[in-house]
């Protein structure tokens, strides 16, 4: 028996369920980008020979999807389009669409200079690739890729907590609130093969990113 039948919930009450809380809905909407990316991207590939959502509570495997293409492993992060950067700005009128790049939670970081720092952004090299779900773009399921080394950095920010992070910091952090235009041009490309090959033919030269710190979990 599924968790509907189990919980007796008809169609209309789950729809009520989601309309009515906000919070909910976005939860759901994330879980679901990873269940959809991972069913129209990788689960029928010839050369994906594993693919696995690691566990939520298990903090030493990075990323939202493991895939294996090519006997090589990825970590891949599923973000999503904010619903609320749809809206016009009140001063512009102008639609500025951008999704959070970030951790769960907050993690104490320490950099190869000896700093640390507690922060719910993620590092470079920390994973491989952002899948960002732009449903909200066309109402429809449908993705961009990118690599990590190539998401911009928190280098040079003057604002929000970024401005307490040391410059070194700060080009070792993934921004945590980044913009995306209507129509995604590069870095981001349709099909997440092709950044795999290149990620594959950068480890063979030995030219993959390190991960730029060190993350302790509680």
């Amino acid at each position: 028996m599924g968790f509907l039948e189990d919980w007796d919930l008809s169609y209309d009450e789950i729809n009520e369920l989601l309309t009515d809380n906000p919070s909910l809905r976005s939860f759901v909407m994330g879980y679901a980008a990873e269940v959809k990316c991972r069913n129209m991207y990788f689960r029928r590939h010839p050369e994906v020979t594993d693919i696995y959502k690691p566990d939520d509570h298990d903090r030493t495997e990075k990323g939202d999807l493991i895939v294996t293409y090519r006997n090589h492993r990825f970590a891949v992060e599923v973000k999503s389009i904010q619903t609320v950067s749809m809206n016009p700005r009140k001063r512009s009128g102008k639609i500025e669409p951008f999704y959070q790049c970030d951790a769960s939670d907050r993690r104490l970081v320490i950099f190869p200079d000896g700093s640390s720092v507690e922060t719910t952004a993620l590092l470079v090299g920390e994973f491989d690739i952002v899948a960002v779900n732009i449903h909200a773009f066309t109402g429809e399921w449908d993705f961009v890729f990118a690599k990590n080394e190539d998401l911009p950095t928190m280098d040079g920010a003057t604002r929000g907590a970024a401005k307490n992070y040391t410059h070194y910091q700060q080009k070792r952090l993934i921004k945590t609130s980044i913009s995306i235009d209507l129509e995604p041009g590069d870095p981001y490309v349709r099909d997440p093969f092709v950044l795999f090959d290149r990620i594959i033919d950068e480890r063979e030269r030995g030219e993959a990113p390190a991960q730029a710190a060190t993350i302790i979990e509680e």
